[in-house]
């Protein structure tokens, strides 16, 4: 396996503009992302996919959220492919182009009162123009923080990836948050939830200002100057890099899942079981804020310590947490939400999160990598997240209306993440060791 390259290096301006234009880049992607997530559990099951049911609309809701994930592996393939061909730069311009347009698009769609069946479709074609988009972001935007950072320092530089995640989470229930308190319920479901939507254009246009002024690291520059890119490095990640991509899927499962749990289904959960709109994406809304932090402190730990223990702690913390968590809902009170919603994003998601870009990228040597972590990433973001709150609903269901099946769930599949994590090959733990030892 090949570690993250040492030289060529860049200079400290360059790393600064690296780390503001994947910061700001992905902020603006996963607003426009989550804007989504949130909007289809507060409105889009009444507003675009009405039946006589409010589980059926709620699981067609949910449906159509995990149709931009399914898109995602797409993206993430195409975008890996002229990535690691043509340089990462180029691909993430524009996948910020491309989730923003769709995303402005979704704030003009009639609802089902105007247009039918018609809106509900046009729905789900924006969702994979989004996933699309989601699919070239992540794994570009990791690499061009990852491969400009000194050795010693990746997790903390991939961890500005990681924070647009938290800060783009932030921006988009903050907004919907704003609109809400500024409207009443009717005027908000009559067209203030657009608002946010149609907001992404003017993001749009300050990342993209932002991203055109970086280039691609040196460590790829002078393989790609050298003519030895790899001409099919989606086949080749297949054939000769399939441990580690194995591994990537595997550790994105729960990690993944529990995000979408706590910060999309539990806002239609309760709704169901407190009648309460508010309290969750309030507390989503702190998470978040908290996740500016938490994010940078686990991939500055990986650092430290390796990126194997940190993440140990944070699959282990997920498969505890699910209990905790609707133990502390089922019993009426909802005081200490934003608490158990830190302990659950800022704690046990973070520390497997955090961590995430450096040890992704550490998989693959540099011909490859953009493939790699593009596949791993997106895959498991298919099988985790893009199902989770559909799963969670039924789950929810079968269980006579109580959580314990969503909980054994979530227990089940953190335990698949920590058999990975536990296989897995840890570059920085064997530098820590050496520097150590010497």
């Amino acid at each position: 396996m090949t570690a993250v390259a040492t030289a060529p290096t860049s200079t400290a301006r360059e790393k600064r503009r690296v780390l503001l234009a994947a910061l700001s880049g992905t902020t603006i992607e996963w607003y426009d992302f989550y804007l989504y997530g949130t909007a289809a559990a507060l409105i889009f099951n009444e507003q675009y996919f009405p039946t006589d049911s409010a589980f059926a609309s709620t699981m067609a809701s949910f449906a159509s959220l995990a149709v931009g994930f399914l898109a995602r592996p797409i993206g993430g393939i195409v975008a890996g492919h002229l990535g690691d061909r043509i340089g990462r730069k180029s691909l993430l311009v524009a996948s910020l182009l491309l989730m923003g347009i769709g995303s402005t698009i979704i704030g003009l769609v009639p609802n089902f009162d105007a247009i039918g069946w018609w809106a509900a479709a046009a729905l789900v074609a924006l969702r994979l123009v989004q996933g699309l988009a989601a699919g070239a972001e992540w794994g570009g935007s990791a690499l061009l923080s990852v491969e400009h950072a000194p050795p010693s320092r990746r997790g903390l530089f991939g961890s500005f990836t990681q924070i647009g995640s938290a800060a783009g989470m932030l921006l988009a229930t903050g907004m919907f948050v704003i609109v809400q308190a500024l409207m009443t319920d009717a005027q908000f479901e009559a067209f203030g939830w657009r608002i946010p939507f149609l907001l992404s254009a003017v993001l749009v246009v300050i990342g993209l200002w932002i991203r055109l002024g970086v280039r691609d690291a040196p460590e790829f520059q002078q393989v790609k100057d050298a003519g030895a890119t790899d001409r099919v490095p989606v086949v080749t990640v297949f054939r000769s890099h399939w441990r580690p991509l194995l591994v990537t899927i595997a550790q994105r499962i729960a990690q993944n899942s529990v995000y979408f749990l706590i910060t999309v289904y539990v806002l239609s959960y309760l709704v169901d079981t407190h009648g309460d709109k508010e309290a969750g994406v309030n507390a989503v809304m702190i998470g978040s804020a908290v996740g500016l932090v938490t994010a940078p402190f686990w991939g500055w730990l990986s650092d430290r310590v390796g990126r194997k223990p940190v993440t140990i702690f944070g699959f282990v913390a997920i498969a505890v947490f699910g209990w905790v968590f609707f133990g502390y809902l089922s019993t009426g009170a909802l005081a200490l939400l934003p608490l158990l919603m830190i302990l659950g994003m800022n704690v046990a998601h973070d520390s497997v999160y955090g961590p995430q870009a450096a040890w992704f990228a550490e998989q693959f040597p540099v011909e490859v990598r953009y493939s790699g972590v593009s596949m791993g990433y997106q895959l498991g973001s298919v099988i985790g997240g893009g199902i989770m709150p559909m799963i969670a609903a039924l789950l929810f269901e079968l269980g006579g209306n109580t959580p314990w099946l969503i909980c054994g769930y979530l227990t089940f599949i953190a335990a698949i993440s920590l058999t990975a994590t536990i296989i897995a090959k840890d570059p920085r733990g064997a530098e820590i060791r050496a520097e150590r030892a010497a």
